[in-house]
């Protein structure tokens, strides 16, 4: 099964995204079968920010975005990402700019749209 999960919420300040990304995660984890994409929208782009540093026994969106670039994919909306002076070269390796149009083909390709 295909799975959307399209995030929101900026990386910190609200566990939305963190949980969003959690659930991506086990999802992949947990399931050989299933396949994810994430789509990062609004302030949730700056979640694909390389070179994020947090504190020590808190949680890191970069780092949780690692695992599900090994077998899924992350998007960002390139409107979003120009909106908030985001360029391509300050994302995550393996992140990719995007657009409404996709995430629109991506929407009617899922089996589950999830949104946080």
């Amino acid at each position: 099964m295909r799975f959307l999960i399209i995030l929101n919420d900026p990386p910190y300040g609200t566990e939305r995204s963190y949980n969003g990304l959690r659930l991506a995660g086990n999802l992949l984890t947990k399931h050989e079968d299933v396949e994810v994409d994430v789509f990062l929208m609004g302030d949730a782009v700056a979640c694909a920010k390389a070179g994020q540093t947090t504190p020590n026994g808190y949680y890191n969106l970069e780092r949780m975005l690692k695992p599900v670039l090994r077998r899924g994919r992350v998007l960002l909306c390139g409107s979003c990402m120009d909106a908030r002076g985001l360029k391509e070269p300050e994302v995550v390796e393996g992140a990719k700019r995007s657009s409404l149009d996709e995430l629109t083909q991506l929407t009617v390709a899922a089996g589950k749209v999830l949104v946080f």
